[in-house]
């Protein structure tokens, strides 16, 4: 049962990639990526309840394991990933029929994305760090595909942005992995990359390359992630990318990155202390909250502007995981859930703001309320949950990030971070609420921004959305509104989650 349990979530996946490349898009086979992200899901959820009743759940010769924290992620894997596969047959309904794609295209996403979710759950389940670096790589080749699918100027532009930073990014990355490997070897246990061992042999690290290696790691998963330096890939990549690709990249890959960031810090607090990576992933946040809060005031593409929110909540959790101790660890991992599923919502409503209105521009998308109030409820809803209004996951969640740095005295870091989130909720709105009120314009396609009138396939009229598409963005706001009443069986896990990651395993 435990082998099943690890293998589900990596093969399941590759199995649906494999059917898609043989039978391709059509109407009997459209659904297996659903029916691939609910069965990594229901593994996610078995999984998850038995590591709260017998501890984690090793396999392959220890290659794999199921501890709390990989319960969590495996968890927003299949969440998210529902909701964007559930959400692609009326996308690519909507794209074919207005000649932006065919099936041959639709089949490869899906295939590609399979693949993608694939990577995703080894480098979540891998018990070694290298092991989980070629995951985080091979994340990077599928979803550069993913892209540039479009195979517009912009679209590969971005594709190959996002290439190059990220590979910069798992460069640095793998450079720490060396000096960290270099460090075990001189230990007595000799635990080579393996994270639980790492944990076990962390007082013996030399502690001047483990420092260099942990800023070389945090550098370069933290690219992935999403966080300052290396960042400038995500708002071109997520804009570009179709909406459950977005949907998936912002939900969930910024996620894995910054779960690695997690048991890197783990190590590092028990080799240098926690002021160490205390102080440099708090810097790494609060320059991140800057430069999303500096860019999304004047913001005029609003899916840029979600990619940027993206950044803000990434900087938010490694707030959490700055601050270190239980409560605030707990509330980062309910803030990756919360903001997984509002953020999927959030690029799968603007998805279907682009097929129906032609355009990406803030400016150019007016009187949703009028036109599309589901859609427009949506959005709106969307937003809130996003800047943490209550009942939404992400108020608990910020609150816990709170009171956890209040009692650990970084008041004034909690103060900066306070501000920021405040001028980003600001600006949330006012784009928001620009898009969704005023009064309706007659609906072109010719802006620019906009997909030009005489393109093959064009929109002439706002069309409306599928309504499955509306149930799947509905459902998804009311499991986000659900956790943040109640968390439910998921508090014993996440403080299993919070506790596991503060030192010995």
């Amino acid at each position: 049962m435990n082998l099943v349990l690890l293998l589900v979530p990596m093969v399941l996946p590759v199995v649906a990639a494999l059917l898609y490349a043989v039978f391709g898009w059509r109407a009997a086979s459209r659904w297996i990526g659903a029916v691939s992200s609910a069965g990594v899901l229901a593994a996610a959820i078995i999984a998850a309840a038995k590591v709260m009743r017998t501890g984690p759940i090793m396999g392959l010769g220890a290659a794999l394991r199921i501890d709390a924290l990989a319960a969590v992620m495996l968890l927003v894997i299949g969440a998210v990933s529902l909701l964007a596969t559930l959400a692609t047959p009326g996308f690519f309904r909507t794209e074919i029929d207005q000649g932006r794609a065919s099936a041959r295209t639709a089949a490869r996403h899906a295939l590609l994305v399979q693949f993608f979710l694939a990577a995703m759950a080894v480098a979540v389940l891998a018990a070694n760090l290298g092991m989980v670096w070629v995951a985080v790589e091979a994340t990077t080749i599928c979803t550069a595909f993913l892209v540039g699918q479009r195979r517009t100027k912009t679209a590969v532009e971005a594709a190959w942005k996002y290439v190059v930073i990220c590979s910069t990014g798992i460069a640095l990355a793998l450079l720490g992995v060396i000096l960290l490997n270099t460090a075990a070897a001189h230990t007595t246990a000799a635990p080579g990359l393996n994270l639980a061992a790492l944990v076990s042999a962390a007082h013996e690290l030399d502690p001047g390359v483990t420092r260099l290696a942990v800023v070389l790691l945090f550098l370069g998963f933290g690219a992935k992630a999403g966080l300052t330096p290396l960042h400038a890939w995500l708002p071109d990549a997520h804009s570009q990318a179709p909406a459950p690709v977005s949907a998936l990249m912002s939900g969930v890959l910024l996620s894995v990155a910054l779960a690695t960031m997690l048991r890197i810090k783990q190590i590092a607090d028990l080799t240098l202390g926690i002021g160490f990576a205390r102080a440099f992933l708090a810097g790494m946040a609060l320059v991140s909250l800057l430069l999303a809060a500096s860019l999304l005031l004047a913001q005029r593409d609003y899916k840029r502007m979600l990619a940027y929110s993206s950044i803000e909540h990434m900087a938010l959790v490694t707030v959490g995981a700055a601050i270190g101790t239980p409560l605030a660890i707990a509330a980062a991992l309910l803030h990756i859930l919360g903001h997984g599923l509002a953020k999927a919502v959030l690029f799968l409503s603007a998805g279907q703001i682009l097929q129906t209105r032609g355009t990406s521009r803030i400016a150019q998308v007016r009187a949703l309320a009028t036109d599309q109030p589901v859609l427009a409820g949506v959005l709106g809803l969307g937003v809130l949950a996003l800047i943490g209004l209550p009942p939404f996951s992400l108020f608990a969640s910020e609150l816990g990030i709170a009171r956890a740095g209040f009692a650990a005295g970084l008041g004034w870091v909690l103060a900066a971070v306070l501000l920021l989130v405040v001028v980003i909720a600001g600006a949330l709105i006012t784009h928001t609420s620009r898009m969704v009120l005023g009064a309706p314009d007659e609906f072109r396609t010719d802006l620019p921004g906009g997909i030009p009138t005489d393109a093959p396939g064009a929109a002439r009229a706002p069309a409306r959305s599928p309504r499955t598409a509306a149930a799947v963005l509905i459902g998804g706001l009311m499991v986000c509104a659900v956790i943040g009443i109640t968390t439910g069986p998921l508090d014993p896990l996440l403080h299993l989650a919070a506790t596991s990651l503060i030192g010995a395993p």
